[in-house]
């Protein structure tokens, strides 16, 4: 049987490296994200580079997507999901939030609210180990609200707007990965259909009536958010989480992303100056080792659904 556990190791293999990719990428975004947030961009100017800069480049790939893909009302769903309410919500919220809570509450709240989406579409319940997993993460959000009480300033009303939009971008794109594997095409045809859908759906009315400040920020900036967003997070990153989705599954996929919230948080201190605790620490572990185990795959008997 040594070429059929080879056969087996190799996509294996891919599905691992692709995640780990998918790990580094992200770290990245949710730094040059709150990056760009403290800058005189909006949140409409930085979806607008990102799906403008995703949009150029997938352009001469446009006339392979497949026949009526775009009467599809499922993949218009996605593209709105994973699109538009994730962006808007995400940019809008490093405008107030500093990177740890996003390292927190996207990658960290993934498996969280996977659960409980699959649970409300599904009737999915989580077992025993998933919800010792869930239950960590709830320790490490306590951990970080506790940060904020000893530092003086948990109820800023600006953190709270900040942490309510982070919230939201992750439950729609919680929902969108639930989803995305019910509807499952390919994931490249399914990112160039989400970005290519998103810009056409967002850009006339970023031209038309948005609020812009483009012209308040230096042009290294523009291109650093508009190369990172585009082509690394929306591109790059989108195809390497679908293809470790596709080899490993979700369940194990999340468990590696479970590593985001520890580099991204932590990585924040030296390069955007904020702020480290024992408490913000603390949580960040908790949430990244609950996610880890509620992300594993459950022992079952018989054969696992797909």
């Amino acid at each position: 049987m040594p070429n059929l556990a080879a056969a087996t190791a190799s996509p294996r293999l891919g599905g691992y490296l692709a995640a780990a990719g998918t790990v580094a990428i992200w770290t990245g975004f949710i730094l040059i994200s709150r990056l760009g947030g403290v800058t005189a961009l909006t949140p409409y100017d930085t979806l607008a580079l990102r799906l403008g800069t995703a949009s150029l480049l997938l352009l001469p790939f446009l006339g392979d997507l497949p026949r009526g893909i775009w009467f599809d009302l499922k993949m218009w769903v996605l593209a709105l999901l994973g699109g538009l309410i994730y962006g808007v919500f995400v940019f809008a919220a490093f405008k107030f939030a500093p990177a740890a809570h996003g390292a927190i509450l996207l990658p960290g709240m993934q498996p969280f609210l996977i659960a409980a989406v699959a649970w409300a579409l599904g009737g999915a319940r989580p077992d025993a180990s998933r919800m010792i997993g869930l239950a960590g993460i709830a320790v490490g959000i306590v951990c970080v609200a506790a940060h904020y009480v000893a530092g003086g300033h948990a109820w800023t009303p600006e953190v709270l707007v900040g942490d309510a939009l982070l919230l939201g971008g992750s439950l729609a794109w919680a929902i969108y990965s639930v989803l995305a594997k019910r509807w499952a095409h390919d994931p490249w045809t399914l990112t160039r259909f989400v970005a290519l859908a998103s810009t056409l759906l967002f850009m006339p009315v970023y031209l038309l009536w948005l609020p812009k400040g483009v012209g308040d920020v230096p042009l290294g900036m523009l291109v650093a958010q508009g190369l990172y967003q585009g082509a690394g997070v929306t591109l790059i990153a989108m195809m390497l989480f679908l293809k470790a989705v596709h080899s490993l599954g979700a369940e194990r996929t999340g468990a590696l992303v479970a590593m985001v919230p520890v580099l991204a948080g932590v990585a924040a201190a030296p390069l955007l100056g904020e702020a480290l605790s024992g408490w913000l620490i603390a949580g960040l572990l908790f949430v990244s080792a609950g996610a880890f185990v509620a992300a594993r795959p459950g022992r079952r008997r018989g054969r696992r659904p797909g």
